[in-house]
């Protein structure tokens, strides 16, 4: 058992742990410890929705020992003349609160002494947010951003998310705002050795399905040795957001900054490992995808897709397991998804949030039966023709990969296919109009190959996996020792090609335009 005791100058040396258990202390509870810790000193700079953060540290009580300044640049032209222009002309974005960050933070290491205050902690808290419009055609969303030391003579850390706001109210999108800004400063202080407590602790006094964080991004000393790749996955299975992104070099991203206004092509898969299927499968899914009408070939944006059922496998989801994975994807240089949408028309909705441009999706025949299996909609009041009419209203062109029936040795395509026949004529029309095509010029030889197989083989030495691999990924996965693997590393191999290029070329030999 842990109880609070509150020194006027050790304010760190607070418990807040209950037989085990985080208490969750409330804004003004925290704004108020911060205050009382005589180290901690910095500014607020808040953009958007009025000064909701720093109005906590000033109500708690004792900031004129924390606030070195709280500003609040609305007009654009100030804002400009601050922190300079935004090429996208976009205010409510990350590169934002990075010069709100940058800016304010030089001010305070300039204008404060170290000489004079040697033992002083700097920080600067930024967000930059737009609250729900009068006519509420708009969602409200919003960037958050802490720079700060973890002691006086430590190199600066930093934080960012990006939060989608869902109150259909603009004061309580402004009180979420507060509470929210809040939790991301004391957790910096705090909470920065424990990231994933930090990550819980966003949400404390903020009811989940009113605030959605779709990003986070830890960086500096504070966090050194934490996986961002990780924390992404974290908002999906904590069930703070549904869908993150994340780019080869292992940058968490906001989905609007990847896919605003492009042509999407995805695959969905284990990816446990990548084998020459996928490689098949994306290389010439991307080829037919390009001879589109209504696909720019310069505008496309390809997307690795993992489900967190299929993270889960048979228990929970092992975090290393999922490293090894993403270790391969951004090794090949693809852009990964992340998601809990167990349903396609769930990720073709994500989708249309942010384009409405030809989307593709590239799919086994054997997934396509499942998706004309009704059971699977029984949850929705529309069951199928539900699920269908939000798939195919949008402008979407399901890339149909064949798949070979081992015991009938029937190949499956769209025409071999087999659908219920009360579903026939609905599979028939979409056929018809093209909603569905094959994906004609595929490499028989790797039909029968399977990533399960592959894996299965990893794990217990047996030789050959490699054949089933990319010579690539084969590398990858020997260097790193994924999924396992625990041979010798292949130090005298000859060939020494860098994988992202090694991948990119193999996909890059089938999907040229012709």
């Amino acid at each position: 058992m842990y109880f609070f005791v509150l020194h006027p100058t050790k304010v760190s040396y607070l418990c807040y742990y209950v037989d085990s258990e985080r208490v969750i202390l409330s804004a003004k509870q925290k704004a108020l410890r911060i205050n009382l810790n005589p180290d901690l000193y910095g500014t607020f700079a808040e953009i958007g929705a009025g000064q909701e953060v720093v109005r906590h540290f000033f109500r708690a009580g004792g900031a004129s020992g924390t606030i070195a300044k709280a500003i609040s640049a609305y007009d654009k032209d100030f804002s400009d003349a601050l922190y300079g222009t935004e090429e996208k002309g976009r205010y409510v974005c990350q590169s934002r609160v990075e010069k709100m960050l940058k800016h304010e933070y030089n001010l305070v290491e300039d204008r404060i002494k170290r000489d004079k205050h040697p033992s002083k902690q700097f920080f600067v808290f930024a967000n930059t947010v737009a609250t729900i419009n009068f006519h509420k055609t708009s969602q409200g969303h919003g960037w958050f951003g802490v720079k700060f030391q973890t002691s006086s003579d430590a190199a600066p850390s930093e934080v960012f998310l990006h939060a989608r706001l869902h109150e259909s109210d603009a004061l309580r999108q402004q009180m979420t705002t507060g509470q929210l800004g809040v939790n991301l400063l004391y957790g910096c202080f705090f909470f920065h050795s424990e990231p994933k407590v930090l990550l819980k602790s966003l949400y404390d006094n903020i009811e989940s399905d009113h605030l959605e964080i779709d990003m986070i991004q830890m960086n500096g000393p504070a966090f050194e040795g934490v996986d961002n790749r990780i924390l992404s996955l974290q908002l999906v299975k904590l069930g703070m957001t549904e869908a993150v992104i994340f780019t080869p070099d292992g940058v968490n991203r906001q989905a609007a900054d990847i896919l605003y206004k492009k042509n999407i092509l995805a695959i969905r898969g284990s990816f446990r490992p990548v084998t020459k299927v996928n490689i098949d499968m994306i290389a010439k899914g991307l080829k037919k995808f390009r001879e589109e009408p209504k696909v720019d070939p310069d505008n496309i944006q390809v997307l690795f897709e993992i489900t967190l059922n299929n993270l889960k496998g048979e228990g929970d989801i092992d975090e290393q397991d999922f490293l090894d994975r993403a270790d391969i994807l951004c090794s090949i240089g693809q852009t990964v998804l992340i998601s809990s949408y167990q349903k396609y028309f769930k990720l073709i909705e994500f989708f249309s949030r942010h384009t409405n441009k030809r989307m593709g999706v590239i799919m086994g025949a054997a997934t396509l039966t499942e998706i004309f299996n009704e059971r699977y909609y029984r949850d929705l009041n529309g069951g199928i023709l539900e699920a269908f009419g939000i798939l195919f209203s949008r402008d979407l062109k399901i890339l149909l990969y064949p798949w070979k029936d081992e015991e009938s040795k029937t190949l499956w395509t769209t025409d071999t296919t087999p659908i219920h026949p009360r579903l026939q004529p609905l599979y028939n029309y979409l056929i018809f109009n093209k909603k569905i095509v094959d994906i004609e010029d595929y490499d028989e030889k790797v039909l029968s190959i399977f990533s399960t197989d592959a894996f299965r083989m990893i794990k217990s030495g047996e030789g050959n996996w490699e054949k089933l691999v990319p010579d690539f990924v084969d590398r990858i996965i020997k260097e790193k020792c994924l999924f396992g693997y625990c041979g010798i590393k292949p130090e005298d191999k000859e060939n020494t090609e860098d994988p992202a290029l090694a991948a990119a070329r193999a996909i890059d030999q089938h999907s040229e335009k012709k």
